[in-house]
């Protein structure tokens, strides 16, 4: 049985997953940067030496015997496939895959961590494999943006930023508005939970904030910390900033389905875990007067992982044998 081997180190997931020929997964390992209470991240120099040395400890909780099955390997090597996109935490990832493939003499990929996301969405969405472009949804601590994504050639996808963030990603918000309110870093899953236990009558609103071909998040930062000045219950300022994001994401994907035409929506990266966004845009998209198609990553596959660049191995290998 032939395996393909995955690592990705982004800003706050070291991870490595091996999946078979069939995009089963065998082994999925991550461990999340630790961030002290009250701070707001880590600086790239700090997040490089965590992943250094989680990197040895997820290796040994592989499955005996993975070693000799590997067919092929791939590695998040960047953010994204445009030019100049870096970032020092992915040479974490780099180092090792390529060791570890000219040790074993193994075929090392070379891809971005967005592909990564896209392909991890698409296990349980297969039937976008078969569809030549669909739109795509990124948004996490690192990425707001919306493409347009096609089956490539040389690559598994060819992707076009057609939106993006001008300022705050909406992971970012999520967790600096998360941390004022006293949460830990980072503060998606406890904010959500605060947003389901407010059972006040009339939520805050937070304006969103799209114009052309960007969107902003500043000031829906700025307006909660309003909000929290003035008293307002932290339950309602939770569910206010998830409302927020839904909002501009409905706004960018209505804009983009009218320019592109198509109405498969794919959405991936950690913050589209989140159950309110899914519900308020499932409710609002797919409203039979709109008509979108939206497809959702897996909530453990939403957040950062090497599952995707694992099925990416297996997919790139096996397209260039046949």
């Amino acid at each position: 049985m032939k395996l393909y081997l995955g690592i990705d180190t982004s800003a706050y997931t070291t991870s490595i997953a091996v999946v078979d020929a069939d995009y089963n997964i065998i082994s999925d390992r991550r461990k999340v940067l630790e961030v002290r209470q009250g701070e707001k991240g880590l600086q790239q120099s700090e997040a490089l030496f965590l992943h250094l040395r989680n990197l040895p400890f997820l290796f040994v909780q592989l499955p005996a015997g993975v070693n000799e099955k590997v067919a092929a390997m791939a590695v998040s090597a960047f953010p994204r496939n445009i030019e100049g996109s870096y970032m020092p935490v992915f040479t974490a990832g780099l180092s090792q895959a390529q060791v570890l493939s000219h040790y074993n003499a193994v075929p090392l990929l070379r891809l971005s961590h967005q592909e990564g996301h896209i392909m991890a969405g698409i296990k349980g969405n297969e039937e976008l494999m078969s569809t030549a472009a669909f739109i795509a949804c990124h948004f996490s601590g690192g990425t707001s943006e919306v493409l347009l994504v096609r089956r490539g050639k040389e690559r598994a996808f060819d992707i076009d930023i057609t939106m993006a963030g001008s300022d705050l990603h909406a992971g970012q918000l999520v967790d600096r508005v998360g941390v004022a309110l006293g949460l830990s870093f980072p503060s998606g899953k406890l904010l959500e939970e605060m947003a389901c236990r407010w059972d006040g009558d009339t939520m805050p609103v937070i304006p969103s904030a799209v114009k052309g071909d960007s969107f902003s998040f500043s000031g829906a930062e700025t307006r909660a910390l309003h909000l929290l000045e003035r008293g307002e219950a932290p339950g309602g300022i939770a569910g206010a900033v998830f409302r927020t994001i839904a909002n501009t994401l409905e706004k960018c994907l209505l804009q983009q389905a009218e320019k592109s035409g198509l109405k498969e929506v794919l959405l991936v990266g950690g913050v589209m875990a989140n159950g309110f966004i899914r519900q308020r845009l499932l409710e609002r998209l797919e409203h039979p007067a709109v008509g979108l198609k939206l497809y959702f990553a897996d909530p453990c596959l939403s957040t950062d992982n090497a599952v995707g660049i694992a099925m990416l191995a297996a997919y790139l290998s096996q397209r260039e044998s046949n």
